[in-house]
């Protein structure tokens, strides 16, 4: 096994993250962690305090590749033509497609099991930059924050009923979701 200096705190969130993905919240245990890194689990603790924190470490990291990914979503088609209203449709998409990649991180992300898995204010932050920029084109930055709690409220409970297998009553998902959206970016453009 490789001793401790040799993990780093990245490799522990990695691994994590990796196994959230593959057991849920409750396969991720420091056991498990300790054994994908090659360590003993004494041996975290040298480099993340407890589940809590390893938890708000890997939630950290899941807002920062969510920022990542919207931000490329906003800069994927030509920026100078693309309107506000489309930019923020891109944006949703782009958050429902990366929750489909890592529905657990996702859930870690926007229903955290416990205030202390709740990433730093920062990585949150980042984690919303595009969305944010993007509704203050949309309806100013007086509204922008309110805008945008209202989209990642719609989507994350339209993804979280989807998850569920909540719609039963036939008709394509896809298209309600793009309906959704679409006619969520127009009433927010027509009071901007």
């Amino acid at each position: 096994m490789p001793t401790p200096a040799r993990t780093s705190v990245e490799e522990i969130v990695s691994a994590g993250s990796s196994i959230l993905d593959d057991a849920g919240l409750p396969g991720l245990t420091m056991q498990a962690v300790a054994a994908r890194v090659g360590v003993r689990p004494p041996s975290l603790y040298k480099r993340v305090r407890d589940r809590d924190e390893l938890l708000r470490l890997i939630a950290a990291a899941t807002a920062h590749e969510l920022g990542a990914r919207l931000d490329a979503a906003t800069t994927a088609a030509d920026p100078a033509s693309a309107t506000p209203e489309e930019r923020l449709v891109q944006l949703a998409h782009a958050l429902r497609t990366f929750a489909h990649a890592w529905p657990e991180r996702y859930r870690l992300l926007f229903t955290p099991p416990a205030a202390a898995h709740r990433p730093d204010p920062d990585a949150q932050a980042q984690s919303v930059r595009a969305l944010l920029d993007t509704t203050a084109r949309l309806v100013g930055p007086d509204d922008a924050l309110s805008a945008a709690r209202t989209v990642t409220a719609w989507a994350t409970g339209f993804i979280s009923m989807e998850f569920a297998g909540a719609f039963q009553l036939g008709g394509d998902v896809d298209e309600a979701f793009s309906y959704g959206i679409s006619r969520i970016a127009a009433a927010l453009a027509a009071d901007g």
